[in-house]
């Protein structure tokens, strides 16, 4: 199945219950362009988890692109409307591991399926030659270390860890040590989503990257945010309080063929202005998938891709210097 076929069928919520059957239905009700279907259309995707602001953002390059371009037909209105999304939920699904090791800090409140996510990137990272080692460094959390080694064994990568309750920048101190001595490409770091405030958890990321910027001071480095879609605007909060805590670099958006509120991720790209790297379209651990705006934007309203080649990504590491 290609990249456009899963996140076809990872949307299938949104566009048979969310915005997608929401917007249809206003298209289908007027015979022409005017200020009230621009109106309807918005309050379409404020109410569909898009936010005001992106909602505002898409409709005013919605109006600007039907007169830049000259159209007049409603039924045109639609694959506009799909080019603008595309605009909005800009690429950036490149995860830049230039050295060797690289190092991807992967942070998320509880629930939101980070340790699986952990597994299913490991093992994608595995099946493109990558040697990969994990580090269980969120040991706050019951029960966190062995839910990770339940799914580095599926991976089939290394794990380090200690006993529940240990210091996370101890494990990762430990987990940057074996990935030296073992020749590992890339390790990964799962780390504490929450602790008992925000400044304890910024302090516990700083404690992180000190230890890293000691250990590997020239190391690639990915921050990424593992967020729940089935949240809506509740995952915008979230990420709004994490990137400002932890300087994040990405997000994966998971559990998106649960919910019908898709329309949550062009919210995340317009206000975060971070890029959403992954999203889970699945239970199967093949389910991650880079994300693709032409191919979001198609799969959201069911049109074949401007770009056929749905596979250009599946190489989703940029070895390329910026």
């Amino acid at each position: 199945m290609g990249l456009f076929d899963k996140f076809r069928k990872g949307l299938k919520k949104t566009r048979d219950e969310g915005i997608t059957a929401q917007m249809d239905e206003v298209i289908q009700s007027y015979e022409k362009i005017d200020d009230e279907l621009f109106e309807e259309l918005e309050e379409v995707l404020i109410m569909g988890d898009v936010g005001m602001p992106t909602a505002e953002r898409v409709i005013r390059d919605l109006k600007a692109k039907i007169e830049n371009d000259n159209i007049t037909s409603v039924s045109q209105v639609r694959e506009t409307m799909k080019d603008i999304v595309a605009g909005v939920v800009w690429g950036g699904s490149y995860l830049k591991l230039r050295t060797k090791p690289s190092v991807i800090l992967v942070i998320g409140v509880n629930g939101v399926g980070k340790t699986t996510t952990i597994g299913k990137l490991a093992l994608r990272l595995k099946n493109m030659g990558r040697s990969v080692i994990l580090g269980a460094a969120d040991t706050f959390r019951a029960a966190a270390i062995e839910q990770l080694q339940v799914w580095a064994d599926r991976a089939d990568v290394d794990l380090i860890k200690h006993s529940e309750g240990s210091d996370p920048a101890a494990v990762v101190y430990d987990t940057i040590q074996a990935g030296k001595a073992r020749g590992a490409d890339v390790i990964i770091i799962d780390t504490a989503g929450r602790l008992h405030n925000k400044k304890n958890l910024m302090d516990e990321l700083n404690k992180i990257s000190r230890v890293i910027d000691r250990e590997l001071p020239d190391c690639s480095r990915e921050t990424l945010l593992v967020l729940d879609a089935t949240t809506g605007q509740n995952a915008v909060n979230q990420a709004k309080d994490f990137k400002d805590a932890a300087g994040i670099t990405g997000i994966i958006l998971t559990k998106l063929d649960g919910t019908a509120r898709g329309g949550v991720v062009l919210a995340i790209n317009n206000e975060l202005d971070v890029p959403v790297k992954f999203v889970g379209v699945g239970e199967q651990i093949d389910d991650l998938q880079p994300f693709d705006a032409d191919a979001f934007a198609s799969a959201l309203f069911d049109m074949k891709p401007n770009n056929e080649d749905d596979e250009s990504i599946a190489d989703f590491i940029s070895n390329n210097e910026e």
